[in-house]
């Protein structure tokens, strides 16, 4: 249908060499879709005339992203048509009902979105599976009833995985005698068990494991547990036999993008499901007091930590980051004596890396005093300043682009004036006359507003730096000498991750490669500092 309303309006040569871009299994609901995307970069490697699609909601159903989208290509020329709504772009009222469309898609995305919420939260009262991934221990099974009026219904239910329960049994006893979710892991992973998608037991795994309501046997206590935290409860006291396990649905709040959290038990909706529990009601009740005291005394950064490596400093044999570890020594400046640790070697306790440990405030002050040297103008730094500007000046060349889109703008709407002048002389009536001078009026309006901003992108030449700024560039980096030794930790923190691609330290020596360097190239500049053993002074 799109080809044939290129055909009609353009020609039958500009449908046949049309661009097709199709998103087939993707939502309209956001614009992260990869042929969007690569429609959307084509586009500035391309001069297209128009986009061309079936129905408005086909390419956005969120109205701050259609605005946004409507508004780029405006500003490079760009055309949009509906063939279905049949919106003409260039006009004010096309543009405006073209927007409250996309208004009236995202309100019937979102009105769908709310039934379907509000279905499955029925259906949850009832106990049964509706469906996901699921749980460790349990598989899904459909089984089938007939109604009173010889209909057939179909639903699901979980079925126990005898090998897999076994292993849940496994961990919470485990867990019962250790009280810890790391030592647990490491029991696991020596005794060579693994997740339902073959990874190791990571401390998250296992606290989704313990504290999922669907192992907890339905018994008394499970029901005293539930309505002593105000948690709305399906089933009544009689169907807690004893036997069956727990369902509990809206557990957590779910945002793309962003992490996941738990929600407020008294907003859960639990009822007795229909598959057979493994772990009894107290023990359960146990097992989640056991992880909230966890919480309360889990690692916390210290507010003053003074390590101002961390999250910098990676391990030379595995990759993973180094964490400072303190201790409740002090060294002769009354500081905090502290050792960076490899956090794959903490969590394995040695058993996927044995990298030896580093003296913190010896390696600390040793990369400081080397990034200081930075601050001599040597040609390391000219090379650096180099580089900037060349970066910048690439920057700029993209400034100059969006210029030249601009001026096509505003020659293709003087084109379009000197047509409808010329239109005037031809055309009688006072009607005609009169509608046309106003679309006169509108497209010199367009092109006042496009002179304005043709001039300020001419005029924006914050980035063209030449010699005489770089040069002055170069004389404030050669105060970093002096300006760093007044920097506060946290400050020094952040200068390092400015200026560096990473720290590696590789049991001797450490490897200092700052931005934008190839690892291979900085023989020199990356050079090894003196070697620093886990005890140095």
């Amino acid at each position: 249908m799109c080809r044939q309303y290129i055909a009609t309006h353009y020609g039958d040569e500009e449908a046949r060499c049309a661009l097709v871009y199709e998103d087939e299994g993707f939502s309209g609901g956001n614009l992260d879709r990869p042929r969007f995307k690569k429609m959307m970069k084509d586009s500035h490697k391309i001069q297209f005339y128009a986009i061309v699609v079936y129905r408005l909601d086909r390419i956005s159903r969120n109205i701050g992203d259609f605005a946004k989208l409507i508004e780029e290509l405006s500003d490079r020329g760009i055309g949009f048509i509906s063939i279905r709504e049949q919106f003409d772009t260039s006009s004010p009222m096309g543009r405006a009902m073209m927007y409250i469309a996309s208004v009236f898609s995202q309100l019937e995305r979102e009105t769908i979105s709310e039934r379907i919420r509000d279905n499955m939260h029925e259906l949850a009262k009832t106990g049964r599976w509706l469906g996901g991934m699921t749980p460790t221990g349990y598989e899904s099974e459909s089984i089938s009833n007939v109604t009173i009026d010889g209909k057939t219904r179909k639903a699901c239910k979980l079925k126990s995985v005898p090998q897999e329960i076994g292993l849940v049994k496994l961990i919470f006893d485990k867990f019962c005698e250790t009280g810890s979710l790391k030592t647990t892991g490491q029991f696991l992973h020596a005794e060579g068990y693994s997740t339902k998608r073959g990874k190791r037991f990571t401390r998250f795994a296992l606290k989704g494991i313990l504290s999922n309501p669907v192992y907890m046997i339905a018994d008394e206590d499970a029901f005293d547990y539930f309505t002593e935290k105000e948690v709305d409860l399906f089933s009544e006291k009689d169907e807690f036999d004893g036997e069956h396990g727990i369902m509990a649905y809206n557990r957590t709040l779910q945002r793309k993008g962003k992490t996941t959290q738990e929600k407020p038990m008294n907003e859960w909706i639990v009822s007795v499901g229909r598959h057979k529990g493994i772990i009894s009601g107290r023990n359960w009740i146990r097992v989640q007091e056991m992880l909230e005291k966890n919480r309360a005394k889990a690692y916390r950064k210290p507010r003053g930590n003074t390590a101002i490596l961390s999250g910098i400093l990676v391990c030379g044999k595995c990759g993973a980051h180094m964490r400072p570890k303190m201790s409740e020594r002090f060294n002769g400046n009354g500081d905090k004596v502290y050792t960076y640790i490899c956090t794959a070697k903490e969590k394995s306790r040695g058993e996927m890396c044995d990298m030896k440990n580093i003296n913190g405030n010896t390696i600390d002050s040793v990369v400081i005093k080397e990034v200081k040297q930075l601050g001599k103008c040597n040609s390391y730094t000219a090379k650096r300043i180099l580089r900037m500007k060349k970066q910048i000046t690439v920057e700029s060349e993209g400034d100059n682009s969006r210029s030249a889109s601009l001026k096509f703008q505003f020659e293709e709407n003087d084109k379009k004036i000197k047509s409808l002048v010329s239109s005037l002389e031809r055309i009688g009536g006072e009607h005609a006359e009169k509608y046309i001078i106003k679309e006169i009026d509108q497209l010199h309006e367009k092109n006042e507003l496009l002179k304005k901003r043709i001039a300020e992108e001419e005029s924006d030449t914050g980035l063209n730096y030449d010699d005489t700024e770089t040069d002055k560039i170069a004389d404030s980096i050669c105060t970093l000498e002096k300006c760093v030794d007044y920097f506060s930790t946290e400050q020094k923190r952040e200068f390092v991750k400015a200026i560096t691609e990473k720290i590696v330290w590789d049991g001797e020596n450490i490897h200092i490669y700052l931005l934008g360097s190839v690892e291979e190239e900085n023989c020199e500049e990356g050079k090894s500092l003196i070697p620093l053993g886990e005890d140095s002074k």
